[in-house]
C-alpha cells in the first residue's frame, strides 16, 4: 500500500437539471436505465449549446414535453458529486419546471422509471443522486 492518498484525475461534467414540480406540489425523480439513482430530468450540454437549449432538448428527449419559457425559473448553478461515473463531478445549471396541470409525462430515451415524490419526504425509498438532495433543498423543500 502506497499511501500516498493520490487519486485518479476528476472530470467535470456540464449538465442541465430540471426541478420538476406538478400542480399537487409533487416532484417528478426519473432513474436512468441501468442505474440505481433517482434524478432530475436532465443531462449533458452539448459543446457549444447554452444550458437553457440544453434543458429544453434533454425536457423533450427524456418525458415526451416541450416546456414553455414562462413554465421555467433558475435556480442556480450547483456541483455535486456525479451519480452514476465514478471520478467525476457534475457542474449543474438548474432550473424549476412549473408543469400545467393535464400535463402527461412518459418514461422516453435511456429512462427506465420516474416517480412523484413528496419533496417534504423524498428519500422514502428512493436513493437519491447527490445533486437531487441538493436541489430539493434549494427548490425550497
Amino acid at each position: 500500500m502506497s499511501g500516498d492518498g493520490a487519486i485518479g484525475p476528476i472530470t467535470t461534467l456540464r449538465i442541465v437539471a430540471a426541478v420538476v414540480e406538478r400542480a399537487d406540489g409533487r416532484h417528478l425523480l426519473v432513474r436512468k436505465r441501468g442505474t440505481q439513482s433517482f434524478m432530475q430530468v436532465g443531462g449533458k450540454i452539448e459543446p457549444g449549446e447554452a444550458p437553457l437549449a440544453a434543458l429544453l432538448r434533454e425536457f423533450e428527449e427524456e418525458v415526451g414535453v416541450r416546456l414553455e419559457p414562462a413554465d421555467i425559473e433558475i435556480l442556480g448553478r450547483f456541483g455535486a458529486p456525479a451519480a452514476n461515473e465514478p471520478d467525476h463531478i457534475v457542474d449543474a445549471h438548474a432550473y424549476r419546471v412549473r408543469l400545467r396541470p393535464g400535463t402527461e409525462i412518459a418514461v422516453q430515451a435511456e429512462l427506465e422509471e420516474l416517480v412523484w415524490i413528496d419533496p417534504a419526504d423524498p428519500v422514502a425509498s428512493y436513493p437519491l443522486a447527490p445533486l437531487s438532495r441538493d436541489l430539493l433543498v434549494a427548490a425550497g423543500h
